[in-house]
């Protein structure tokens, strides 16, 4: 099934009977000035809201003696836009898919899709659909991926054909992707070919992950059935994409800020069509979304001299209508759901009131978004660790290193037992059945010990120069259910709890806004050096970047696929 329709056959005949004046609309927001994407335009029109549904955009009002019960909004003075669409979310980046909800719909983002990796990897599919399910039922549309790949070298393989296709035919699942795997299908994996090829039969698009692509390379994956990609870093690569066909998608993100720039590059060179662009902020760490999400990057486009008009398409219909999703999202219009934000000024991007699915998430300033209806934890797991960390379980057997050059690409050197700045690495399987350890480079000046159960496979991380300290940390983030934990000389200098699944909090995002910026000046202290710590932790195991990786199989050399240093069993 790859339509959605959240409405029966009683609701629509319901909402037909409330756009012909027989029943009275929930509430209307009335003189409302609108930006009607089908025009590209600014109206004025009574919006009519029946329940979740737009039912009615226009110049009539109902029958005044039959609203005693209906909200009357005058919008006088304010403007009116769709609620925003973050394309390509990250949902446990530290954060949860209901925390994330909560805050993006204060400024404004009422949809998300997003990635659906921790879910496959970590929950059977009938738990993860259960999840996703409930997840929907508040305010926020909540969509998915389906991926192809663990983006890691993991023990146990998860990706099957049958499990493909079971995922490809839920409803809220609105994609293929994101491509990670793309240069193992241009070399010849029919496997991930054959579920592409499943993806496009469902009528699904499928999201790339095409980093420095050439257009050789671009117009290759694209005939193999590619239909977006945001991995443009300039905007030359970004303008390539937009040439070829492609829908692009342009990245303001912690890791990859590259948005203003990309925008002044692509007005430069002339374009003057943005129907095939729009923007995402790509699961940016929690302390990067205080400049706001959707908001912040249609403030972003504004500022870079996008028309205002645009501005606000490239993050409301211009992804609806990629997904095949503009019948319910991404517009003001009869039929759509009820996404809205209200403005205080039309180059002021950040609402100051916001319906969700015909509820208030947000009024004249003030969020009040709903609690949970269902318990995150029970749905996603606990972290139980029923082993300790020893001595022994840090020794290095090898000579071979990992060394960083930035936040994320890691390159190979040899150990000659002189060189500085020197840790121990070790990636550690939550059962403690097995580990891979290495040494690591460029990390930090100093640390005696850092413990994590935040990584991308959901193992346990432990880097450090002190065995004693790597142990404490561990010690630590075990009693605590799971998180980050950094000691010094046996003194604990930072944590950050992670009770859900060991992976994610279970705090609102301010408050886990100020426990990671907290978490990552003390690690700075200690000589870190790089952009972005958490993805430091994230992409230490990462196949899809150079050049080599800790992984459940051990140490990888990523372009030849080939396992350096197996895993200690």
């Amino acid at each position: 099934m790859s339509f959605f329709q959240p409405w029966g056959q009683e609701a629509v005949r319901h909402h037909a009977a409330v756009a012909g004046g027989k029943i009275p609309p929930t509430r209307i927001l009335k003189y409302a000035y609108y930006l009607n994407t089908s025009l590209k335009k600014w109206m004025t029109a009574h919006i009519w809201i029946d329940g979740d549904r737009i039912v009615y955009v226009g110049e009539r009002l109902p029958d005044a003696l039959g609203l005693t019960e209906t909200e009357i909004v005058d919008c006088s003075g304010k403007y009116v836009v769709p609620g925003y669409i973050e394309p390509h979310a990250h949902p446990f980046q530290l954060y949860n898919p209901h925390t994330l909800a909560a805050y993006a719909a204060g400024r404004g983002t009422t949809t998300l899709i997003s990635d659906n990796l921790p879910l496959f990897i970590h929950l059977n599919d009938e738990e993860s659909f259960a999840f996703m399910e409930k997840l929907n039922e508040e305010p926020v549309t909540q969509l998915w991926w389906c991926r192809y790949d663990a983006q890691t070298a993991l023990r146990t393989e998860p990706f099957t054909t049958e499990r493909i296709k079971k995922w490809l035919s839920h409803p809220l699942v609105v994609q293929g992707g994101e491509l990670t795997s793309w240069p193992q299908v241009l070399h010849g994996d029919d496997a991930i070919l054959e579920w592409m090829l499943e993806t496009k039969a469902t009528g699904k698009p499928i999201e790339g992950h095409l980093p420095g692509a050439s257009e050789k390379t671009l117009t290759q994956m694209m005939l193999l059935g590619v239909d977006c990609d945001h991995e443009a870093m300039t905007g030359e690569e970004a303008w390539r994409r937009i040439t070829l066909g492609l829908s692009t998608s342009l990245r303001y993100s912690s890791i990859r800020p590259d948005l203003p720039v990309i925008l002044k590059e692509l007005l430069e060179r002339g374009l003057r069509h943005f129907e095939r662009v729009y923007m995402t902020t790509d699961g940016a760490t929690p302390n990067f979304y205080k400049q706001g999400i959707m908001d912040r990057t249609i403030a972003i486009a504004i500022e870079q001299g996008v028309p205002i008009e645009d501005a606000y398409m490239m993050a409301t219909v211009n992804p609806a209508r990629h997904y095949g999703w503009q019948h319910l999202i991404g517009e003001i219009a009869p039929g759509r759901i009820a996404h809205i934000n209200i403005l205080e000024a039309k180059d002021q991007p950040t609402p100051s009131s916001v319906l969700a699915k015909g509820q208030w998430v947000k009024r004249d300033g003030i969020v009040m978004y709903p609690e949970p209806s269902f318990s995150l934890k029970e749905a996603l797991g606990e972290c139980h660790l029923d082993w300790d960390l020893t001595e022994d379980m840090l020794k290095v057997n090898t000579s071979l290193g990992i060394e960083m050059v930035n936040a994320v690409i890691t390159k190979p050197f040899t150990y000659n037992g002189s060189d500085p700045d020197i840790m121990t690495v070790a990636l550690i399987d939550r059962g403690g059945r097995w580990r891979a350890v290495s040494r690591l480079k460029g990390f930090a000046r100093r640390l005696g010990g850092l413990a994590s159960s935040y990584s991308s496979t959901g193992d346990i991380i432990v880097i450090g120069t002190h065995s004693s300290d790597m142990i404490c940390a561990f010690k630590r983030m075990k009693s605590i259910g799971g998180g980050l934990v950094l000691v010094e000389d046996g003194q604990i200098e930072a944590e950050l709890p992670l009770p859900i699944a060991g992976s994610v909090s279970d705090q609102p995002m301010e408050i886990l806004m100020d426990q990671e910026a907290t978490f990552t000046k003390a690690l700075r202290e200690c000589g870190y050096p790089f952009s972005d710590p958490i993805y430091s932790l994230l992409f230490l195991s990462a196949l899809h970047l150079p050049y080599i990786r800790l992984t459940p199989m051990g140490v990888v050399d990523v372009m030849k696929r080939e396992v350096l240093v197996p895993a200690e069993i």
